[in-house]
């Protein structure tokens, strides 16, 4: 089965994201597909390069970018939630004039249309949070 998830839930403020992260590694333990992670709302701080949990608590970055990197994974952020809340590619700073970017490696930054595609081609779509 083709999965796509989508995280409405910030890090550290609710277990969407841990949730998440937990459905994506037993999902692919099992031998589904994840089509693409889409990161919406809150959900856009996932993918902050500037998120420093405490050494004490779950790094939810690093484990979505080891992740990314095992299986391969598109990790999808919405882009106009993102500028709203302050998570931007070096590209997106410049062209809006801000001093720099926040977007971790291993995540872009796409509208909706990379949702719809996604469930166009998924089997099933899991919410996370919200």
């Amino acid at each position: 089965m083709q999965f796509t998830l989508v995280v409405y839930g910030a890090p550290h403020a609710s277990e969407g994201a841990n949730t998440a992260l937990r459905f994506a590694r037993a999902a692919l333990a099992s031998g589904h597909g994840i089509y693409r992670v889409f990161f919406y709302g809150d959900g856009v701080h996932n993918g902050s390069a500037l998120a420093a949990p405490p050494q004490d608590e779950q790094d939810l970055l690093s484990q979505w970018q080891d992740l990314k990197i095992a299986h391969d994974l598109d990790l999808t952020i919405c882009i106009a939630a993102a500028q709203r809340r302050g998570v931007l590619s070096a590209s997106e700073a410049s062209r809006l004039e801000k001093p720099s970017g926040n977007l971790a490696d291993g995540f872009e930054l796409a509208g909706l249309g990379q949702l719809a595609e996604a469930a166009a081609v998924s089997d099933r779509i899991v919410t996370f949070g919200g």
